[in-house]
């Protein structure tokens, strides 16, 4: 058995789904990540030509693309989690998110293929969703790029290893890389948008 062989059979074994959560930035340009990556002929790529083919008002999936014409790979569907709110709005998350999009994407998979997860032959039979909250209230379309492209590189991290079931947790709340740590240590959820 060749070491592409082998691979193809541990990813058709080990990657059928990869669900990750990244987070970067703060107030309104901050951006929110859910990543799920999976083979073309597995569940997630029947999820991903669903959505595809079923936009909803203020909702329409898209294929990330890094320029016209050179898609995401492996394929990206963009999908926004909030309803478009305007032109400024729709800028920054056709713009700006989606080439963050693309640079996470983008960097996850040069890294992955440098320590030989990935090559040619398995990039080709996977798909991504990226869920992706660009606030209404978002300005600045750099930071809504660096934000995004940051959230995306740690949620596919995430998805692609145990970092996001880590059970140690760091001294600095900020710093928890698991609920479950958080939970043991007497730590209560929060978010940006709420703190009890």
């Amino acid at each position: 058995m060749s070491n592409n062989e082998a691979r193809r059979e541990s990813v058709d074994a080990g990657l059928a789904i990869e669900i990750g959560e990244g987070f970067a930035g703060d107030g309104v340009n901050a951006a929110h990540i859910n990543t799920v990556l999976g083979l073309r002929n597995g569940p997630v790529g029947a999820a991903f030509a669903t959505a595809l083919a079923q936009p909803t008002p203020g909702h329409v999936p898209f294929l990330a693309v890094w320029a016209p014409n050179v898609p995401v790979e492996p394929p990206t569907l963009f999908v926004n989690k909030a309803t478009i709110a305007g032109d400024q709005h729709g800028n920054l998350t056709w713009g700006a998110a989606q080439a963050g999009v693309a640079a996470g994407v983008t960097a996850h998979v040069a890294k992955q293929v440098d320590v030989d997860r990935f090559d040619d032959a398995l990039l080709a039979q996977l798909v991504l969703i990226v869920a992706v909250w660009v606030n209404p209230s978002a300005n600045d379309a750099a930071l809504v790029f660096a934000n995004n492209r940051d959230a995306t590189a740690l949620a596919l991290r995430r998805g692609s290893n145990a970092t996001a079931h880590d059970t140690t947790i760091a001294h600095d709340d900020a710093k928890v890389q698991s609920a479950l740590a958080a939970f043991r240590a007497g730590r209560q959820p929060r978010n940006p948008y709420f703190t009890p």
